[in-house]
């Protein structure tokens, strides 16, 4: 064989390769487009409810969560807790911003409160963690996962931070860059934009100086935000249970700085 038949056969096997991977991105891009889990969260008192196109393909373990919280009733009845002038947020079993999901809100075989019901975290899908598949960006009315940050208290503890998201998840009111690669977005607005903008307009509650006599506003909205219920219609894909970890215990953490 001469050489230039040698390089005839490449560049055909290069072709081909090239071509197999355009019809696998499209087959990929079409599949998901009709297959995406669609979710519905209803506040009381709107009548609209807010409905999210979930992207699995690039947030694969994030959305199992979401799904598996939203489908078991987990955020029925939780509040909208923090609004700010870029983000709604709520999914905090708590309602005050400290709260973490346990494994009963994923897994009904496991009984709330008993000895295996664990607070659980899961894995942070996007860029500043590592995981390179997450190219959503952070754009008005995207669905994304709110974590912690341990970095005030160490710079060491990037990745505790990083892997901390569990139940509660924010709603992008603005274009937010500094978000993108640092938080796992996982879905986007398709309905109930007036929604998500009137909710973003309440009132919120203020705080006063007892020296001063200042009033400061809050991230509180003045009266609760519940969200009704949150379903998610999985178009009869079973996602299947996320896979989660332990939370991060930052007060033991603490506890063995001092002690040495």
């Amino acid at each position: 064989m001469n050489k230039k038949t040698m390089l005839l056969i490449i560049f055909i096997a290069l072709v081909l390769i090239l071509i197999g991977v355009v019809a696998m991105g499209v087959i990929d891009h079409y599949t998901y487009k009709v297959d995406r889990p669609i979710a519905t969260m209803t506040i009381e008192g709107y009548d609209e409810p807010m409905v999210f196109e979930l992207y699995p393909e690039y947030a694969p373990n994030t959305v199992k969560n979401f799904i598996a919280l939203a489908n078991n009733g987990f955020y029925d009845g939780l509040k909208i807790h923090r609004i700010e002038e870029y983000v709604i947020q709520g999914g905090d079993p708590k309602g005050d911003g400290t709260g973490s999901p346990t494994l009963s809100a994923i897994n009904p075989s496991i009984e709330k409160d008993s000895e295996a019901d664990k607070e659980y975290s899961i894995y942070g899908e996007f860029l500043a963690n590592g995981f390179k598949k997450n190219k959503l960006v952070h754009e008005v009315g995207t669905l994304s996962m709110a974590r912690s940050s341990y970095t005030m208290l160490s710079q060491s503890l990037a990745e505790e931070g990083n892997n901390s998201g569990g139940s509660q998840f924010f709603i992008c009111t603005q274009y937010m860059q500094g978000f993108n690669g640092e938080y796992a977005a996982f879905g986007n607005i398709i309905s109930g934009m007036d929604t998500l903008m009137a909710i973003r307009n309440v009132e919120l509650k203020t705080e006063v100086n007892e020296e001063t006599k200042e009033e400061t506003k809050t991230t509180e909205p003045k009266e609760d935000i519940i969200i009704k219920s949150v379903t998610v219609d999985t178009k009869g894909i079973d996602y299947g249970m996320p896979e989660t970890q332990d939370v991060f215990d930052y007060s033991d953490w603490f506890t063995s700085q001092i002690s040495g």
